[in-house]
């Protein structure tokens, strides 16, 4: 790669780069401006630009948004196609990406009106009857809305991922009681049953797909319904950590650490820090979990959180004069 196309702290790409800096390109487009695909590998490996789909790539610097997803899709979607599940809920900002798309690209989710199954390298597709009013139009890509997504993969995502779907597609605005309302209409179909339940259990204050995992081991393990986003307050009354999944009233406390905020020193020394005043100073009980604890088949997290709670129900003795343990 040309180092004269990198900025002084060869953080980004500059203008002397042939590659556009602020749109989507594919591999094709980067080799008609005479980026070879070793280069482009090399700029993958670097960090100067980032893949968004299959064949798909964009400058490092570029600001993800909705407007710069749909451009993505336009470059891989076929015409007359409708953008569905995983891969519409990426388009209205709900990312809900397989554990293994760090490694490979998930395919993308569409399905054509007419009676044909495309075949595309990268592209899932397949046949769904919809009404007029499921289908959404987002820089000229037809998607199913935001919704009618959420019905969908309440239905047909494993009962984890399905869960953590309803929960981002409340926390962007989706009405609850309308999700609720219309479930009716899928009596029949895959999956309904599931999604009977799960949109019962759905709530927008849930943070990450790994948080909404957690709780459906919280209630699997018949534990009741929790608070999120817990504020634990200081003396003088100012909110200065938040717990994940509480009972307040039992001081208990159900926290995920994912990868990404929680792996790298500071972040651990962070989680000891807040941990350590909330247990001393305010009594909290903490039963930590991880991806593993949450989503490997073989980790039974359910006898964790069962002996936790009934330490922290155990602990709590009311008296006349208030809390003692």
């Amino acid at each position: 790669m040309d180092p004269n196309w990198l900025d002084d702290r060869r953080l980004f790409l500059t203008s002397r780069c042939p590659l556009p800096l602020d749109v989507p390109f594919t591999g094709a487009d980067a080799l008609a401006l005479g980026v070879s695909r070793q280069t482009l590998r090399t700029m993958l490996e670097r960090g100067h630009v980032r893949r968004m789909l299959q064949g798909v790539y964009v400058a490092a610097q570029a600001r993800d948004d909705m407007d710069l997803r749909a451009i993505a899709l336009s470059l891989v979607v076929p015409t007359g196609a409708v953008v569905t599940d995983r891969t519409a809920a990426w388009l209205h900002g709900v990312d809900l990406l397989p554990r293994s798309s760090g490694v490979t690209p998930p395919p993308i989710n569409v399905f054509h009106t007419r009676d044909t199954r495309m075949r595309r390298p990268g592209v899932d597709a397949g046949r769904r009857g919809l009404l007029p009013n499921d289908i959404t139009v987002v820089k000229e890509i037809r998607v199913t809305t935001a919704l009618r997504t959420a019905l969908d993969l309440g239905r047909l995502l494993w009962r984890y991922d399905a869960l953590a779907a309803i929960d981002g597609f409340l926390r962007i605005g989706v009405p609850h009681d309308l999700l609720i309302a219309e479930i009716g209409r899928f009596k029949g179909y895959r999956g309904v049953r599931q999604l009977r339940v799960l949109a019962l259990l759905g709530d927008g204050r849930a943070e990450s797909p790994g948080e909404s995992g957690l709780r459906l081991n919280w209630y699997d393990a018949g534990l009741p319904r929790p608070d999120l986003q817990t504020w634990v307050y200081d003396d003088n009354g100012v909110g200065i950590y938040r717990l994940d999944i509480t009972l307040p009233e039992l001081l208990f406390a159900a926290e995920y650490d994912g990868e990404e905020h929680h792996t790298g020193e500071v972040d651990r020394e962070n989680d000891e820090e807040r941990r350590s005043w909330c247990a001393t100073e305010r009594q909290w009980l903490f039963e930590i979990f991880t991806k593993v604890d949450v989503y490997d088949r073989r980790p039974d997290p359910l006898p964790r959180l069962s002996g936790a709670f009934d330490q922290a129900r155990k602990r709590t003795l009311w008296t006349p004069y208030g809390r003692a343990s």
